[in-house]
């Protein structure tokens, strides 16, 4: 029986159990779950091992969340567009003039922000995973090319590229990085263990991900040759062995880098989950959440091969790909299993961290398990 830590509130012990059970299945290593209500945690909970040589997984524990990391890179620009200083309808161009090279003068904002600009993948393709370090080289790159498709019209999952254009948009309108907008205007008012670069101060803290069979992008059923998917998880392939390195942790990859556990996921997500504020801090104005789900795009992504709705960030509640009992809901998860899930209604937020990873990158029976006993008690 695995020793869980942590704290369950009376009438949220299903997801204590529902958490168990995956131990008890065989599927965990290390791994923790949260939810919060009203703003406040019932349930905050962990347990297993932080990496092979038996080493707990702690309190403190942290590990690579790889793309719920976008959930954090969207509210930053979500933040900037509640203060008036971006608009999420205007070109990309508006703030990063080099952006409209080779026809992208007519991305928007939101095109980004809903995987439908077209720039799902670098070309040319990724000559090795080190090339995500260089900030600069990166979004060059990503600026002088041309679109894969008419921006707009379909998403394409921009598994990587997606954070670099937010994160430039982010740079060019207030002159910093976005690891360190995040850090300063939403982690540390909040009291969120979460980092978008992560300082070596930090590193005895971060478990080790087991990787899954397949590397990013990879699995049984690969992409035809030439597709957009393909494309798109062309060049230097990912394995997951990438966050050992103290630079990939220490880079800035605000689409697949973020560091943190499932307690520092909700408590960012608690400000949205109630109405913009928790706790006096108030990250953004209702009509801004709001922002999170106005629907951009719908239908089968040219990359994940699946029905999806996009709203502003965040992947929506639908009859296609039902997350929540409730309409205003929104959701994203990350490479290996994590799972963040906002509710507007419930007031509340669901958030799974492990280390153990699967090579799905469409949804997790085991994060699947613990949201359908959380809302079971919601």
């Amino acid at each position: 029986m695995v020793e869980v830590h942590g704290f369950v509130k009376p009438g949220f012990e299903p997801v204590r159990d529902a958490f168990v059970s995956n131990f008890e299945k065989g599927l965990e290593s290390g791994a923790s779950a949260a939810v919060t209500k009203d703003g406040e945690f019932v349930v905050d909970i962990w347990a297993g091992e932080a990496d092979p040589t038996g080493r707990a997984w702690e309190e403190d524990t942290i590990v690579n969340v790889y793309s719920t990391t976008k959930t954090m890179a969207a509210i930053s620009v979500l933040v900037l567009a509640d203060r008036g200083l971006v608009n999420l309808s205007a070109p990309v161009a508006k703030y990063w003039p080099e952006f409209a090279a080779n026809g992208k003068e007519g991305v928007t904002v939101s095109h980004v922000m809903s995987h439908s600009a077209g720039l799902s993948g670098f070309e040319p393709p990724l000559e090795s995973v080190e090339f995500l370090y260089d900030w600069d080289a990166v979004c060059a790159r990503l600026a002088a090319q041309a679109p894969w498709w008419e921006p707009g019209t379909a998403s394409g999952y921009h598994a990587v590229t997606q954070g670099y254009l937010q994160g430039e948009i982010v740079r060019r309108i207030t002159g910093k990085s976005i690891g360190t907008f995040f850090r300063e205007e939403i982690a540390e008012p909040l009291g969120a263990d979460f980092h978008i670069g992560l300082d070596a101060k930090h590193d005895a803290r971060v478990g080790e991900l087991v990787p899954p069979k397949f590397g990013l992008g990879g699995g049984a059923s690969p992409a035809a040759p030439g597709s957009i998917a393909a494309r798109t998880f062309g060049g230097a392939p990912m394995t997951a062995k990438e966050p050992r390195t103290r630079e990939w942790r220490g880079a800035e990859i605000p689409a697949a880098g973020g560091t943190g556990n499932a307690r520092s996921v909700s408590r960012v997500h608690s400000a949205l989950a109630c109405g913009g504020s928790v706790d006096g801090v108030r990250l953004m104005s209702e009509a801004g959440v709001e922002r999170a789900r106005q629907e951009q795009i719908r239908g089968t992504d040219l990359v994940m091969g699946a029905p999806l709705v996009f709203g502003n960030g965040f992947g929506l509640n639908d009859a296609s790909f039902p997350i929540s009992p409730n309409p205003r809901a929104f959701f994203w998860g990350g490479w290996g299993g994590s799972l963040a899930i906002i509710d507007l209604d419930a007031r509340a937020t669901i958030s799974y961290v492990m280390n153990r990873m699967e090579s799905d990158l469409m949804g997790d029976q085991r994060g699947g398990g613990i949201a359908a006993a959380a809302y079971a008690a919601l």
